[in-house]
């Protein structure tokens, strides 16, 4: 039988898992492996500046008592920065890493409030109110939603979503709300651009109504040899929706479709003694390695209105293939899954009176059914040593209700009791190239895991208002923890991570100024991480966690014209008890902040848009010991200059302006001071783009 692999293979190894949904369980293996054994539209593009809502937190989801904002269509649009990663690091209490160079936002990870190496199972990603996020660690690729297709994004903080969304809403909600073609005179939009590194892009979009039909759809196509050595991507995305509206009800259908092929060049090895971030800073470590996905989703729903009371019922199937090939130093691995995602959602929405207070009532049950088939071997055309067959069903029942008690003041408050039955398998070859380890034992369980949530409002004037809340979520292990690396010995049986949440914050206006603050402490018990003890690693349940956070954010709008906002964020993760006690949980950083100037420079002609972005110094992915040096603090800026006349309009941006040579994503060794992998994004960049509506 063959051994894992050793050396600078198992290094650049963690690449492979961060497309596979086994990437922090990978970089901290196969790391210590190597390390320990060698020393928008037209229209919003160009419109003026949108209004920022406050109160956003009384609207849509009722969850009273939370730190909320809104990304609206136009801020999408007028954005500097070229993904919705880069626009919702803007945001407070978010942070990002990326291991893929950033091209198009692919293989960048999203974090709320704190997580780090988990953010991916901790952060709930919604497409119009239903669940994107995966029962793997793949994450949530936000380059496969065409940015013209976006109404808004609703960004809930905290916990607190866990009651009407479910497992895994642990550090916060980002729900992106697609648009329609609802009451819309028939309207196309195409836009094309290139920009550095042999980037071509191409978008289009359409919508019309009719009587009571409506149909809009969404497209768009990037190409770009990247950044570094092997680093290209090709994207290809499509969304159709297709709804009838009556006067008593609607009825809807919506269809999507991804196709990506990724480089993943590896990361560059840094030590005492050499660089090469400094020698060789876009040269590729594993020139052949790949990602290929595709993804299909297909959702229907009609609902009915009888008075104040809306009955919904709708589903959907998701599907998602994905293959992810490397070869370093002669030795090859590929990972190949299939994951498929059945969900049916009916529930209840009431607005009306209750006992004489104005009422709303949100129920209804989850019930999702995904199977996952991962299989692993030595080249593509190997037969795999290991066969992963794992189904995981849930089934929920949730209520929450906001009341206002009087005119000033709104509470909030509800509970989810959710069940969840997992069956997982492996079937192990040892007579398959590269086998090694051994086959795990099966597991068939079933349990039961509630959240709470109460929350309150209280407005002492138009100006001025207080807020609070307290929350219970869940998180059950995701599949990917469960296998863990096939170079260990795997044991499905994790317990599920539990989140205990206080918040309490004012949002205001004085003047031209609208703010937000709020500070919250988070308590967790068996929160997940991989942990690399010697010689095996291992996904375990740690002792207790905590986070605590300040977030502030204010807009300040000195002229119909001109707009300036800003946030700044303190976030500490640490582990409150255990061997690690009192460190801090890597890859979150302490200190982020960002100003940001939208400004109508003349009418539609000339709009000018700039973001500033600060993200202080983390600690590296594998050094829950804090004893390596920190992940350095680093400031970009980006900058945009657009503008329309008639139906044309254009757009000039650079990223990334003063050229600042940085990375967010580095993988430490668990016994060489000095010794880690780092994944260096782009310097400087420029994007170029056109185009016209009809």
């Amino acid at each position: 039988m063959r051994g894992p692999p050793s050396g600078r293979a198992n290094e650049e190894l963690c690449v492979m898992g961060l497309h596979f949904g086994l990437h922090f369980k990978f970089c901290a293996a196969l790391t210590l492996g190597a390390l320990v054994a060698q020393p928008a539209s037209a229209q919003s593009s160009v419109q003026v500046l949108p209004s920022v809502d406050v109160w956003a937190s009384r609207t849509g989801s009722g969850i009273t008592g939370a730190s909320t904002s809104i990304i609206t269509a136009e801020d999408i649009a007028r954005s500097p920065g070229l993904t919705l990663q880069d626009l919702l690091s803007q945001e407070v209490g978010i942070q990002t890493n990326s291991t893929s160079g950033g091209k198009n936002g692919a293989g960048t990870t999203v974090d709320m409030r704190g997580f780090g190496a988990t953010a991916v199972s901790n952060t709930l990603v919604l497409l119009n109110g239903r669940r994107l996020t995966d029962i793997d660690l793949s994450g949530i690729d936000f380059s496969t939603i065409p940015r013209d297709s976006i109404e808004r994004i609703e960004i809930t903080r905290g916990n607190s979503g866990a009651v009407l969304y479910g497992d895994g809403a642990v550090g916060g909600v980002i729900n992106i709300v697609t648009k329609t073609g609802t009451d819309k005179a028939p309207t196309a939009r195409i836009e094309a651009g290139f920009g550095s590194f042999g980037q071509r892009e191409v978008n289009a979009s359409a919508a019309a109504s009719k009587g009571p039909f409506a149909v809009s759809v969404s497209g768009n196509a990037v190409n770009s040899e990247g950044y570094r050595v092997n680093d290209s991507v090709r994207q290809r995305n499509g969304v159709g929706d297709l709804r009838y509206t009556g006067s008593d009800g609607k009825a809807w259908i919506n269809i999507a479709g991804d196709d990506q092929k990724l480089g993943l060049p590896g990361a560059r090895l840094v030590t005492t003694t050499s660089s090469e971030l400094e020698t060789d800073r876009r040269g590729a470590t594993t020139p052949s390695a790949f990602s290929k996905k595709t993804g299909s989703s297909l959702t229907l729903g009609v609902s009915r209105t009888l008075g104040g009371l809306e009955l919904i019922l709708d589903g959907n199937l998701r599907r998602k293939d994905q293959t992810v090939f490397s070869s370093l130093f002669g030795f090859d691995t590929s990972d190949a899954r299939t994951l498929t995602t059945g969900a049916v959602t009916p529930r209840a929405i009431y607005d009306g009176q209750l006992l004489g207070m104005p009422t709303r009532i949100t129920a209804g049950v989850d019930y999702y059914n995904s199977t996952l088939e991962a299989r692993r071997s030595v080249a593509l055309n190997d037969p795999p040593y290991d066969t992963y067959n794992l189904r995981q069903q849930s089934l929920a029942g949730y209520w929450q209700q906001s009341v206002a008690l009087a005119p000033s003041t709104d509470v909030s408050f509800g509970a989810r009791l959710q069940g969840t039955k997992l069956s997982a398998r492996d079937v192990y070859d040892p007579t398959a190239p590269g086998a090694f380890g051994a086959q795990p034992e099966p597991l068939d369980s079933t349990e039961s895991n509630h959240a709470l949530h109460f929350g309150a409002e209280h407005r002492f004037s138009p100006g001025f208002a207080v807020f609070g809340r307290v929350a219970r979520s869940f998180r059950t292990p995701n599949v990917d923890e469960r296998i863990g690396v096939s170079a260990f010995p795997v044991d499905f049986k994790l317990k599920t991570q539990t989140s205990f949440d206080m918040e309490a914050g004012v949002r205001g206006r004085v003047g031209p100024v609208e703010y937000q603050s709020s500070i919250y402490e988070m308590l967790l018990q068996n929160e997940i991480l991989y942990i690399p003890f010697p010689p095996l690693g291992a996904n375990v349940n740690l002792d207790p966690t905590r986070r605590f956070g300040v977030e502030n954010a204010a807009t300040v709008h000195l002229s119909d014209d001109l707009r300036v906002k800003g946030g700044l964020t303190y976030t500490r993760a640490t582990f409150r008890e255990g061997l690690y006690a009192g460190n801090d949980v890597p890859l979150v950083s302490r200190w982020t902040g960002n100003i940001g100037v939208s400004w109508n420079v003349y009418r539609k002609l000339a709009v000018f848009d700039a973001a500033l972005r600060y993200v202080g110094e983390r600690r590296m992915d594998n050094d829950q010991a804090n004893f390596q040096p920190t992940i350095p603090a680093h400031t970009t800026i980006d900058l945009r200059l657009g503008g329309a006349y008639q139906n044309l309009f254009w757009s000039a941006s650079v990223q990334n302006l003063f050229d600042v040579q940085y990375f967010d994503y580095a993988v430490a060794s668990s016994a060489t001071y000095g010794r880690y992998n780092a994944y260096p994004l782009p310097g400087r960049t420029f994007m170029l783009k056109a185009g016209m509506t009809y």
